[in-house]
């Protein structure tokens, strides 16, 4: 693909990333992730969302196993006091919330691509994805 670099010519943009979590998949931009969801992962109370990458404030993640689930979690201001509580409520709240993907065993190659793509992406708009 040819691209004028010319004055005024906008910049290539990267082409758009997909994760495919469980009952979620994740379409990562250069600025933002936008999470869509299956009925199945709406019924916990989780909603499709868009998440500006500038607007992350911790890149909160739990590698999965072959007993329990993992997860990536874009936190933003909203998550700030779920980010110090460390209990079974909160580990349900983390996985209810519209901002996390969870990824299962064999997902793990996804979840772990992800957790790389969206790290990078959030330090690339100026934030620090570990808080």
């Amino acid at each position: 693909m040819a691209y004028d670099l010319s004055k005024g010519a906008p910049a290539p943009q990267p082409e758009p990333q997909v994760f495919k979590g469980y009952v979620a998949t994740v379409t990562l931009y250069a600025d933002r992730a936008e999470i869509k969801r299956k009925l199945m992962g709406k019924v916990t109370g989780a909603k499709d969302s868009v998440i500006p990458l500038g607007d992350v404030i911790k890149v909160q993640s739990k590698e999965p196993t072959r007993l329990v689930n993992g997860y990536v979690q874009l936190a933003t201001e909203q998550d700030r006091g779920q980010l110090r509580i460390v209990t079974a409520e909160a580990q349900k709240a983390i996985a209810n919330n519209s901002r996390t993907v969870l990824f299962t065993w064999n997902q793990r190659e996804t979840y772990a691509a992800y957790l790389a793509a969206v790290t990078a992406g959030v330090q690339a708009q100026g934030g620090n994805p570990f808080g």
